[in-house]
């Protein structure tokens, strides 16, 4: 995932999905935008569910080269064909992840709102870092990640950067100068549009 000019597109999945109808609408945003990875983030740790859906959506990714990583599940990524894993507690799993995939596979960390906690994951090797929310969320603390670290980030570190959680227009337009990637996910799956909704968002870039 190289560094843009412009910040990229890194979706994100709903937390369920329903296989007779998501390969379908995930294939009609992938063909309305470019995308630079799909994030396979199910709530479910059911290795049969994952591994349909994975399949399903590894599909569709890899037919317009896109890479796909898995939420949390390392160990699956490879068994399942991935391209990666996104780990959700920052610098902790890295190293293990890094081993049990090779040095290729694309392996990123969610640091929350922790300057540090990013720090020690580029620092154990990570692809990229995630932080966020970015907006306002009833999920987790009620912690945002500010533009502050955004900007701290893009000026001080190489490791490429995803801001995500909670996005709107307006912080889509704040934060596309100081971010590499921003993480979308169910900002366009609730609507009826998701392209619609995705475009929008690109829109606000600038």
């Amino acid at each position: 995932m190289a560094e843009p000019e412009q910040p990229q597109i890194y979706l994100i999945t709903p937390p369920e999905i329903e296989l007779s109808r998501f390969p379908d609408t995930l294939a009609g945003v992938l063909d309305a935008h470019p995308v630079a990875c799909l994030r396979l983030a199910l709530s479910t740790h059911d290795e049969a569910q994952l591994s349909r859906a994975a399949d399903a959506c590894r599909e569709v990714a890899h037919a317009r080269d896109i890479a796909i990583v898995i939420d949390t599940h390392f160990i699956l990524a490879e068994r399942l064909g991935l391209d990666g894993v996104h780990l959700p507690d920052g610098a902790r799993q890295i190293r293990s992840a890094r081993k049990a995939l090779g040095p290729d596979a694309v392996v990123g960390a969610f640091c929350g709102t922790s300057r540090h906690d990013g720090m020690s994951a580029g620092e154990a090797g990570a692809d990229y870092v995630s932080f966020g929310p970015v907006g306002a969320t009833a999920l987790g603390d009620g912690a945002q990640a500010a533009r502050e670290l955004f900007d701290w980030w893009s000026e001080m570190i190489e490791v490429p950067v995803v801001a995500e959680g909670a996005l709107d227009d307006a912080l889509v337009r704040d934060l596309a100068p100081v971010t590499d990637f921003f993480g979308i996910g169910m900002e366009i799956w609730r609507e009826d549009d998701p392209a619609a909704a995705l475009a929008r968002l690109i829109a606000a870039m600038g």
